[in-house]
């Protein structure tokens, strides 16, 4: 009986990727966390217009959702190689305060299983993955938020 709990467990977390951040500093995908609070894994790139209208109308609500709940945000860009060098303009320009990584060769998001972008994912505190939601139409930030709210309740 332990056994299957512990599979369910280890099926739930993030994979183990290697990916850089825009200063070129290599990160762990299984080391991604918020101390103990739930955070969200957003992908992206620079040529996916409703993955950057996404990371907009979170922007707008961002300063707020962390006040409330601690939540902390990884927006993680699929762009190629030969893109890679405008996503940092393109963070800048659209002013994100997000943790950006740089998945170029799109291992994260296949190990994820991921077919499709804007795509998003909700980590609880322990690290498990709890919520999954692809595509993005204005207003979907707030069903982000709401699950936020409700992990957070229910960790306290």
């Amino acid at each position: 009986m332990m056994l299957v709990a512990l599979t369910t467990t280890v099926s739930a977390q993030l994979p183990k990727v290697t990916l850089k951040d825009l200063s070129g500093k290599a990160i762990s995908t299984d080391t991604l966390s918020n101390g103990g609070k739930p955070f969200i894994i957003d992908f992206f790139a620079t040529w996916c217009k409703p993955c950057n209208r996404e990371l907009d109308a979170i922007a707008e609500v961002y300063d707020e959702w962390q006040e409330e709940t601690g939540v902390k945000i990884y927006a993680v860009s699929i762009d190629q190689a030969q893109n890679i060098h405008k996503v940092k303009p393109l963070v800048d320009n659209h002013g994100w305060e997000y943790d950006v990584l740089l998945d170029p060769n799109s291992d994260f998001k296949r190990a994820l299983g991921i077919q499709m972008i804007p795509y998003v994912l909700i980590v609880d505190g322990q690290g498990n993955i709890v919520y999954k939601h692809n595509g993005y139409t204005d207003g979907a930030e707030e069903e982000l938020i709401e699950k936020v709210r409700e992990l957070v309740k229910s960790e306290k």
